[in-house]
């Protein structure tokens, strides 16, 4: 269970348009090797011969193409896996963006609405959620999503995260039940908001 926000851009975190792109991007390179190495060889043993300077020119065109593909594909998902800032707000006292930074008012919800925290501790444990996320509370430590202690993400947002996913956190809708999702959520949010 990852909320995002890992500096390490993974590929899962990559949107399906993003490895698309990269496919193909890798998939014009490749096949110019291939073809470069195994073909025009064949028909002409001279190849490149006289068009070294072409062959080099197109060679290292081709090199600059995926890496740009892949900052731009990269990136893309960098940024979906680091999370958008949330902008919504819900009330009276500072809430926190994913990223951990305050954006506006809201009034947080009290700790455990909507579930249960101690039926949410087993289900943090048995989803797997802390091979991703550090919460003091659960013993974790994991780094490739948030740590949860000090991003103290509000309830809607672990609600959304967890059912719905986003970049490399996946969904759990088909996993857990809405009740299960409610209790994890609530466990959360009174361990890193008491």
């Amino acid at each position: 269970m990852t909320l995002i926000g890992s500096s390490a851009v993974s590929l899962v975190a990559i949107t399906s348009n993003g490895k698309i792109g990269l496919g193909l991007a890798a998939l014009v390179f490749i096949v110019f090797a291939l073809v470069s190495s195994f073909v025009l060889p064949r028909r002409n043993p001279d190849f490149p011969g006289n068009r070294l300077g072409a062959y080099i020119a197109v060679s290292t065109l081709l090199f600059l193409a995926m890496v740009a593909a892949v900052v731009v594909f990269a990136k893309e998902g960098g940024e979906e896996a680091e999370g958008a800032e949330a902008t919504e707000t819900i009330g009276e006292q500072p809430t926190l963006t994913e990223t951990g930074t305050e954006t506006g008012t809201a009034t947080e919800p009290e700790p455990g609405a909507g579930g249960d925290a101690a039926a949410g501790e087993a289900v943090f444990s048995s989803a797997g959620c802390g091979g991703c996320h550090t919460l003091e509370a659960a013993g974790s430590s994991g780094n490739i999503g948030p740590n949860l202690d000090e991003a103290k993400p509000p309830l809607e947002l672990v609600v959304e995260r967890v059912t719905n996913g986003k970049g490399a956190m996946p969904n759990f809708k088909d996993q857990l039940d809405q009740a299960q999702i409610q209790n994890v959520s609530a466990y959360v949010l009174q361990s890193t908001q008491g």
